[in-house]
């Protein structure tokens, strides 16, 4: 138990050492002298971009449909329509001209653990999208990506960027804040390298692609 004492009050001393504001300095300046000969923009006209996003979407099983602005509270009711959902927990920041009528619309906040997880699915926009890897990142929306058995996400074209660091920079603005990245449907494997999906969030994605 005196060895455990020693070693956990190790651990913290070098915590609280690399914490000081000596080595926070020293460590910023390490950071910024890291050489970043990565890509950082893209080389690829907005066409392809889309196509890549597109692509990689449809490889991970995600149901996409495209639809103009004018026409996007249609397409969610089509979408919903084709799952048979007539009730869904929408993101709080997600805008009420987009939700059809004849639904049933519950917002996050204002929903249970127990609704969120009976569900019979959710809504949300997103904040950017990574034509590279496929991925949508949402703000906040833990709960939208976890427990309902199908999501809907939002993206409108001009919110899809090539590369990752891209999103990262978009994203900057909200560094401090949730962010969820959802790479297709939820899918695992156990070590019989069976694959199940909706183990760590919805088995279906939906995505509507708004084109500007």
């Amino acid at each position: 138990m005196h060895e455990a004492t020693n070693t956990r009050e190790a651990i913290l001393n070098r915590i609280r050492t690399a914490n000081t504001a000596a080595n926070a300095t020293a460590h910023a300046t390490d950071h910024q002298s890291i050489e970043r000969n990565y890509q950082q923009t893209t080389t690829l006209d907005r066409e392809t971009i889309l196509k890549i996003f597109l692509d990689h979407l449809h490889e991970y099983d995600a149901h996409v449909v495209e639809a103009k602005p004018d026409a996007l509270a249609a397409t969610v009711a089509e979408v919903l329509k084709s799952n048979n959902q007539k009730s869904v927990i929408v993101a709080d920041n997600f805008p009420e001209e987009n939700l059809p009528s004849g639904f049933m619309w519950q917002r996050e906040s204002q929903s249970t653990k127990d609704q969120f997880d009976t569900a019979a699915g959710a809504i949300s926009g997103c904040e950017v999208a990574i034509a590279h890897t496929g991925t949508i990142i949402l703000r906040g929306a833990r709960k939208l990506t976890l427990l309902p058995d199908r999501l809907l996400c939002i993206v409108y074209e001009h919110q899809i960027v090539d590369t990752v660091p891209e999103a990262i920079a978009r994203l900057e603005q909200y560094k401090t804040e949730t962010l969820t990245f959802v790479s297709g449907p939820s899918a695992t494997a156990d070590i019989e390298m069976t694959r199940i999906r909706g183990v760590h969030g919805p088995r279906f994605l939906d995505v509507i692609v708004v084109r500007d």
